[in-house]
């Protein structure tokens, strides 16, 4: 017994000498695809006790504004007659956002394009900087966009009250329905109302989230695989990270229209 316990302690040794050898950066890169989504703090800010810590997360959101306001404001800054590529991309997505809230919500709806403007952009560009190796993906992270969901269903609720008055709860009241299925259907009405942040907010968040997550799965089984062997998962890397690029736009989008639908919800009341 005393021979068997002295052979485990020495095998446990060598286990635990051989892990110190992995290098600490590879073991989270490899073997752990959720190690991309941790929040480190980079500053350490606590007000009245609060942590308001400068993360990696809000250096990334910084990043994204400051990439997408100086594009937009140097790339039209001359306005020239016959634009150039950058000024020719600001235009398109102008045009491209301006014609989703002219088919979407109406020409009531003109006055919040700087709002479905700039949400699109700030999606998309916190969507496209999480492609970089070794960036922080934003928009992976539940509270970012819930945070961005509940701004929209927030501010679309308040709109329809200032624009209805309490007519607005006729809203949850569909058109045509016998009257003893009212209280019913305001119900579910209702319940579907206040979902709507929730699944606004998770939509974009499991897209992303799992995307990286496979990204990195299959960047192990390169490393794992060898140079014999990884060429198949590697070629799928490639054609998998094409995929999540269109990916990374369409959840901007959609992000955008819906905020466009509820916006014509509440100004119109289309039920």
């Amino acid at each position: 017994m005393a021979a068997d316990q002295i052979k485990l302690a020495l095998l446990q040794a060598h286990a635990a000498e051989d892990a110190s050898h992995v290098p600490e950066s590879m073991g989270h890169s490899v073997f752990d695809p959720m190690h991309q989504f941790e929040i480190t703090r980079l500053v350490d800010i606590h007000l009245f006790g609060v942590d308001m810590s400068f993360t990696n997360s809000a250096l990334f959101m910084v990043i994204a504004i400051t990439i997408v306001a100086t594009f937009t404001i140097f790339s039209v800054g001359g306005r020239a007659i016959i634009p150039g590529r950058m000024q020719s991309i600001t235009e398109l997505s102008y045009e491209f956002v301006a014609k989703m809230v002219r088919d979407n919500v109406g020409s009531d709806g003109q006055r919040y394009f700087p709002f479905v403007f700039s949400l699109f952009m700030f999606v998309l560009a916190c969507n496209l900087l999480g492609m970089i190796p070794y960036s922080f993906t934003v928009t992976s992270h539940i509270a970012i966009t819930f945070a961005l969901a509940a701004i929209v269903f927030l501010g679309v609720t308040v709109i329809g009250f200032i624009r209805h008055g309490i007519g607005f709860l006729k809203f949850f009241v569909p058109s045509g329905i016998p009257v003893a299925l009212v209280p019913l259907l305001v119900v579910i009405e209702v319940i579907s109302y206040l979902t709507r942040p929730i699944s606004l907010s998770v939509r974009l968040f499991a897209n992303m989230m799992a995307g990286h997550t496979m990204l990195k799965v299959f960047a192990g089984f390169v490393v794992a695989m060898g140079a014999i062997g990884g060429w198949l998962p590697l070629a799928f890397i490639v054609a998998f990270t094409g995929l999540e690029v269109l990916i990374a736009f369409l959840q901007a989008y959609v992000f955008a229209i819906l905020t466009c639908i509820y916006l014509n919800d509440a100004l119109h009341m289309h039920h």
